[in-house]
């Protein structure tokens, strides 16, 4: 099998300084979309793994989290694209969770679930943290340079091997 794990704020969809609260501020970053798509015509199960302390601070709860999801699934159907499972992390960073990024509870769970590896397996963020869990797992960490990859690769420290796209409609071009 193969799988793709991708983050979802500045990779899939826009990214707010704010946090994404509802689903009327969730947003694709063109070509997005069409990118998953792809990964799916080339056989490959695409997986999201995020951060989302915005459930933890109060910001948003339970229900308007899944109905982002829910826009979300359904913006990639209309392309025939599929997300095959969305794991995340309602934690803040200050509750010491072991899921949250750049821990691998979140990776692991993924691992166990798909009763795999992740060992070169291709995870797709615009953070630092994302990266640094993908190496903890021997990952492969894919940079895109959208939302907050432009900072991130400019801050450097990135994990050895990473490999640096403008975004994930050319990741997935490298990929398929």
């Amino acid at each position: 099998m193969k799988l793709i794990i991708l983050d979802r704020d500045g990779v899939i969809n826009y990214d707010s300084d704010q946090f994404i609260k509802g689903p009327e501020e969730w947003k694709p970053i063109p070509g997005s979309l069409e990118a998953i798509a792809r990964l799916n015509q080339a056989d490959y199960r695409v997986v999201v793994s995020t951060n989302q302390s915005g459930v933890g601070r109060g910001l948003f709860d339970m229900p308007t989290l899944n109905a982002i999801h829910d826009k979300m699934h359904k913006a990639c159907s209309l392309v025939g694209a599929r997300i095959d499972a969305v794991f995340f992390c309602p934690h803040t960073a200050d509750s010491h969770c072991h899921c949250r990024k750049p821990k691998a509870g979140m990776l692991e769970e993924i691992a166990a679930r798909y009763n795999l590896s992740l060992a070169g397996v291709p995870i797709v963020g615009d953070s630092l943290r994302d990266l640094q869990s993908a190496a903890t797992m021997s990952a492969q960490p894919y940079l895109v340079l959208t939302g907050k990859g432009m900072k991130t690769q400019a801050a450097g420290g990135l994990p050895e091997g990473t490999r640096v796209f403008p975004n994930l409609a050319a990741v997935a071009a490298e990929l398929s």
